[in-house]
């Protein structure tokens, strides 16, 4: 059998022209596109008869790119992803949200716990060897899951395309099913080694990518803990829960402040500081089948630089010890550091002490449960950072 091995291998580059002068702050070239299999695949976008993978790709540019929001495609079930750049290197401003993923998540939960989360991890990458193409070192940009114990890292998974002879195995119990054993999936997951990606009545095209003529696909990164709650008690209605923070597709697009390029971790989960990005990667995070909704799948429907006017690195931090404050919510403050173990203090700004302690290496998580609502001030070795709960 042949296998097909979807990695940061290059393929092709499709992009649209730019008008005008300046940096654009929207999407400008879609250096790869390779979903998975799923119910949208060859849908959005799509797939015509003979079309190649040249094809696919120049139609993806022709969804994400030039615009806010021009289109959507999908990235199909875990581990189907897409890479793309804008028209420009996206700087790192400190202490800022640097760019921001469309998707199509919104909330259909009274108590916005959730509705069509469906996160896609984000990967950033630098074109330090200087080809314009992402063959260079990836980091994970490291959300609100990345260090639970939930979160599985090294995961694999591969797809084997059904055979001409495949048979549909209709769910008796379940009429929406018309296949429970369409797309066999197999896992380095011990718990899950195997399934399928099943076919409901609702998308009855083939959910393998038409292009692809490899017998099977596979793909590898993290995988994110099933985020679904059935609330009916029948299996009639899921609601899938939002992260917290940090994932494309994750929370509606009013609501998601974006992406902050100090996220970023090597594969050995310790901090990266880079002054600019020129690469995105995100891809499907949840390996999940949720009843008649099917798979879960990440959308993307474009992406913005929320400073494409920086217009060069001179701006941004350049330190190569990082220490940065990631998030805050209403009882965890996030701070990355890669300067070892040093003391904090937390201060009002008037001035007064309100928390103490020690940060070490790495991702850190400080309770601030306690701590009244409002601005404060961060000081760890020379470093005085901002923050508000």
């Amino acid at each position: 059998m042949r296998y097909i091995f979807y990695s940061a291998a290059l393929f092709a580059t499709a992009a649209l022209p730019l008008f005008g002068a300046g940096n654009s702050p929207y999407i400008h070239t879609v250096f790869e596109y390779c979903p998975a299999p799923g119910q949208f695949v060859n849908e959005l976008p799509e797939y015509t008869e003979g079309d190649t993978y040249e094809d696919m790709l120049s139609k993806a540019a022709d969804e994400l790119c030039g615009d806010r929001m021009p289109g959507m495609i999908t990235l199909g079930a875990y581990g189907g992803y897409v890479v793309f750049g804008f028209d420009h290197p996206v700087v790192n401003v400190p202490g800022v949200y640097d760019f921001k993923i469309y998707g199509n998540a919104y909330i259909s939960d009274r108590d916005n716990r959730g509705g069509s989360s469906e996160p896609g991890i984000v990967m950033v990458s630098a074109d330090t060897n200087g080809n314009g193409l992402p063959d260079d070192p990836w980091y994970e940009l490291a959300g609100s899951e990345y260090s639970k114990p939930s979160t599985m890292h090294g995961y694999q998974m591969t797809y084997y395309a059904p055979g001409d002879g495949h048979v549909a195995d209709p769910d008796p119990d379940y009429s929406f099913i018309t296949d429970r054993t369409y797309i066999r999936w197999t896992s380095n997951d011990e718990a899950a080694p195997e399934g399928y990606v099943m076919r409901n009545k609702q998308h009855t095209q083939s959910y393998w990518p038409g292009w692809v003529t490899e017998a099977s696909m596979r793909f590898s990164g993290a995988r994110l803990a099933d985020n679904y709650i059935e609330t009916s008690g029948n299996g009639t209605y899921f609601v899938l829960t939002f992260y917290d923070w940090g994932y494309a597709d994750n929370l509606p697009n009013n609501e998601d402040r974006g992406f902050n390029i100090e996220w970023a971790v090597d594969e050995d989960g310790n901090p990266v500081m880079l002054d600019k990005i020129d690469f995105v990667k995100v891809y499907t995070g949840v390996n999940q089948y949720c009843g008649w909704l099917g798979e879960s799948s990440t959308e993307v429907s474009g992406a913005e630089d929320l400073h494409p006017d920086t217009g060069s690195v001179a701006g941004a931090a350049a330190d190569t010890e990082l220490l940065a404050v990631i998030y805050c919510d209403s009882s965890v403050l996030h701070v990355r550091t890669s300067a070892g173990t040093m003391p904090y203090d937390i201060y009002t700004v008037s001035g007064c002490l309100a928390a103490r302690g020690m940060l070490h290496n790495g991702h850190n998580m400080i309770g601030v449960e306690t701590l009244p609502k409002g601005m404060y001030v961060l000081r760890a070795g020379s470093r005085t950072l901002k923050f508000m709960k």
